[in-house]
């Protein structure tokens, strides 16, 4: 009988480490999960107000609205990773995911980013799926923003790219990226040739370039070349510049090449950690009207300068209030007085929350 349950005390002994040791496994196997996300709202005021031809004096993305309270976009972004491999799934739903994924009808509009990671190397770096393009200073979620309201080259850039990429370390802040993808912005274009994206990048604690590169043929046989640096420099705790540079040559079957061009200059100075201040100034030339609107014609075939000031106000962890003033001033008068008369240039006032976790 002793004998009995010495051996039964051994086996249950022996089970219980064995689970231990199965239970700690199976901990140090699982990946690394991080969810976060953002919501954002907004009042915009037109001074011009053109009420009676409802005109919102407005040619950026995201913010065409008059003398209304909007939601900008509710954000869920998850992330996980396992060794070598991760998955990256990143859904808004509002004004700003909708604009975004133009392209697309129902709940592919949800789809800001969705790709699949994988590293063969700790200097390499594979990316297949949809994601944020890396070309130009701006980004959708308004939380990497330190202005509300977005730029003439935002808004006429490309948003998204869907396709495969790779991302390459050089050492000593170099990098390169090259990739594939279906033209600009379709998450879903098998007809057609494929676009080539790529990057060159030099980093450092105080001074960040990118120079990034679109080329293909869109889904209408257009052919594209943009160019763009991008560059971030931090001068002190107090003061950084960004800088953000495009141009986009167009060429349609049988017609000469064309372009747009753009050149912006952002001044942040923060004070405290509770309050900063952003002025961007932006020259936007599309003299020779290659953004057209649905119908063929020019949406704004003239030069544009705007200056926005913001100012980022920080009450609480996570939250940002962003009162903001903008001019914008064109060559021709594209905006609309309340009359119904054409001017030259507008005033907005716009005040927007933002949380994000």
């Amino acid at each position: 009988m002793r004998k009995i349950l010495l051996l039964t005390k051994t086996i249950l002994i022996s089970g219980a480490l064995f689970a231990q040791d199965v239970t700690t496994d199976e901990v140090e196997e699982k990946g690394d999960l991080q969810v976060n996300g953002s919501v954002d709202a907004y009042y915009r005021f037109n001074f011009n107000h053109a009420k009676s031809v409802q005109q919102a004096n407005n040619f950026t993305s995201f913010t065409n609205s008059h003398n209304s309270f909007e939601l900008g976009m509710a954000s869920l972004k998850a992330s996980y990773t396992k060794g070598r491999a991760g998955v990256v799934v990143d859904l808004g739903f509002g004004t700003r995911a909708r604009e975004f994924s133009y392209n697309e009808t129902g709940v592919t509009q949800a789809i800001k980013q969705a790709y699949i990671t994988y590293s063969p190397t700790d200097a390499v770096k594979l990316s297949a799926g949809k994601w944020g393009t890396h070309v130009g200073y701006e980004l959708l979620d308004p939380q990497l923003n330190r202005n509300y309201s977005m730029s003439y080259m935002f808004s006429y850039g490309p948003f998204s790219h869907t396709g495969l990429k790779a991302d390459f370390s050089l050492g000593k802040g170099f990098g390169i990226m090259a990739g594939v993808t279906n033209p600009t912005d379709y998450l879903s274009a098998p007809w057609n040739k494929k676009f080539i994206i790529g990057q060159f990048s030099k980093t450092s604690e105080k001074l960040n370039v990118y120079l990034n590169y679109v080329g293909g043929k869109d889904t209408a046989g257009i052919a594209s070349n943009q160019l763009g640096l991008t560059a971030t420099a931090k001068i002190s705790d107090l003061f950084s510049l960004g800088y953000d540079g495009t141009v986009k040559m167009v060429k349609p079957e049988d017609l000469s090449s064309q372009s747009w061009w753009g050149s912006a200059l952002y001044v942040n100075v923060d004070p405290t950690e509770k309050f900063g201040i952003t002025l961007r100034g932006e020259y936007f030339d599309d003299k020779k009207g290659v953004i057209t609107n649905p119908d063929g014609s020019a949406l704004l075939g003239t030069s544009v300068i705007q200056g926005t000031l913001s100012l980022n106000i920080k009450p609480a962890s996570g939250l940002t209030i962003i009162p903001e003033f903008r001019i914008d001033s064109a060559k021709d008068p594209i905006f609309m007085k309340n009359s119904g008369d054409g001017t030259k240039s507008t005033g907005t006032f716009l005040l927007a929350a933002v949380y994000a976790f």
